[in-house]
């Protein structure tokens, strides 16, 4: 096997671990992240830890990790697209990446999100039904003044409502809506993605700390969209919450009826959801995983 081909694997096994490492590590945040962002008028939850423990009250520890098996199964085929598609741009664009040019790394980032969006927009859109699904509908005052179109529903404990699974969810949405249906709100997830990776040798410490204040500087800069991704991919909607056309539609509503605030809901879920999993990735990278479980293929 050759070096390049190694370096290819040692890549998408540091991808592959650190994406499953992370996805572990920060999901229960990311579901409160989710259920946050969903609800609006008088607040179900005052917070991410009260959002956190009254989800593990009403439907256990294994309610916090609601969707996390469709993470961890397309994360690994995610980074491998990703980390391609990078490798690619970075050698047809920084003749054989040898050249460092700013520019053109991100250029190389932002087509590597471009690619990686054939699978984390599906991914988002089966994860997000499933984390809300047990989030609790509360009556909001004025909902009859909201579109009937909402489809209402209300969760309780886990046991009283039979859990939703992302193979249910993505053959009903194939069925009734096609392949379209599985990247809905695929405008704003192109536009949240396509932050090039950072790369560099540095020691671990180093590695980590860039990597998660990266993260939360990325992850709070995108929230405004992560919010209307969130809001437009949710397909059942809770009492008096309006369903959305697309992503001028749902900013124009959220800033008319909850107003400008409203788009930074979940920023702090985010950035403690991005700065680890940038973290994560930065130290799987100095640690060389990759690199030395691809040396047995030599």
């Amino acid at each position: 096997m050759s070096a390049q081909d190694l370096s290819i694997v040692a890549k998408l096994i540091n991808g592959g671990v650190a994406g499953l490492v992370g996805v572990t590590c920060v999901f229960p945040i990311d579901l409160a992240k989710t259920r946050l962002q969903n609800q609006l008028g008088k607040a179900s939850y005052k917070g991410m830890i009260d959002c956190l423990v009254k989800t593990a009250r009403a439907e256990g520890f294994l309610g916090m990790y609601r969707g996390a098996a469709v993470n961890l199964t397309l994360v690994t085929p995610e980074k491998a697209i990703k980390l391609a598609a990078n490798d690619f741009l970075r050698q047809l664009l920084m003749e054989d990446g040898m050249q460092r040019n700013l520019k053109m790394e991100m250029l190389a980032g932002c087509g590597a999100g471009v690619c990686q969006v054939v699978v984390t927009c599906p991914m988002e859109m089966l994860k997000i039904q499933l984390q809300d699904a047990g989030r609790v509908a509360v009556p909001q005052q004025g909902s009859a003044s909201r579109p009937s179109s909402s489809r209402s529903y209300t969760t309780g404990s886990a046991s009283s409502h039979k859990r939703p699974s992302a193979t249910l969810i993505a053959w009903e949405l194939l069925c009734t809506q096609g392949l379209a249906g599985l990247y809905k709100g695929l405008g704003a997830t192109l536009l949240s993605l396509g932050f090039s990776e950072l790369t560099g040798k540095a020691s671990f410490a180093h590695s980590f700390v860039s990597g998660c204040v990266a993260g939360s500087i990325a992850a709070v800069a995108v929230t405004p969209l992560d919010v209307l991704k969130t809001r437009i991919q949710t397909l059942k909607k809770g009492q008096g919450e309006d369903v959305y056309s697309g992503l001028t539609d749902c900013a124009r509503k959220l800033w008319i009826q909850e107003g400008p605030p409203a788009f930074l809901k979940g920023a702090g879920c985010r950035a403690l959801v991005i700065a680890p999993l940038f973290g994560i990735a930065q130290g799987v990278y100095f640690m060389g995983i990759g690199e030395r479980i691809s040396k047995c293929f030599e």
